[in-house]
């Protein structure tokens, strides 16, 4: 049971699972059908309802609450798997900034948006951003769950 426990607590602090403490059922709704077409590979599909997502947990739980920064770096990966670069970035980077307040600098979760960022970063060729992002989220990683974990720095 413990080890359930922990496991949840992973899905949620990286952003893998629904923010299944909202109290709005259509945020819920609208995270899970983005997610669903997500897996499916219909990025362009799911961006709206990311959107609509990431408006609801704004209302619900502010701008700068850790899950509006979960919810930002949801729409972030769908831009980036579409290509869309210019407009991933600066969610990552709004995503990063949310987490790192709310959280604090050294929390998995922002290593998971500083992976997600320095991949932005390495596909396009910007090594020179992407490297310290890259160490500075594996540091985290391996400080928070062991240099052995076999959790990667980003989900």
């Amino acid at each position: 049971m413990r080890y359930l426990i922990a496991a949840l607590f992973l899905l949620l602090a990286t952003g893998w699972a629904a923010p299944v403490w909202a109290q709005s059922a259509e945020l819920v709704e609208a995270f899970n059908r983005q997610k669903e077409l997500r897996e499916q590979g219909r990025y362009a599909e799911a961006i709206p309802f990311a959107k609509k997502a990431l408006a609801l947990g704004k209302k619900e739980f502010g701008p700068e609450h850790e899950t509006t920064g979960a919810l930002l770096d949801h729409l972030a990966r769908l831009y980036y798997r579409q290509g869309r670069y210019a407009e991933a970035e600066p969610l990552y980077q709004r995503s990063l900034a949310i987490k790192e307040k709310a959280l604090g600098p050294d929390h998995p979760s922002v290593a998971t948006t500083l992976g997600n960022l320095a991949g932005l970063y390495d596909n396009q060729r910007r090594y020179a951003e992407a490297e310290p992002l890259y160490q500075r989220g594996l540091a985290i990683k391996e400080k928070a769950l062991g240099p052995d974990h076999c959790i990667g720095l980003w989900l």
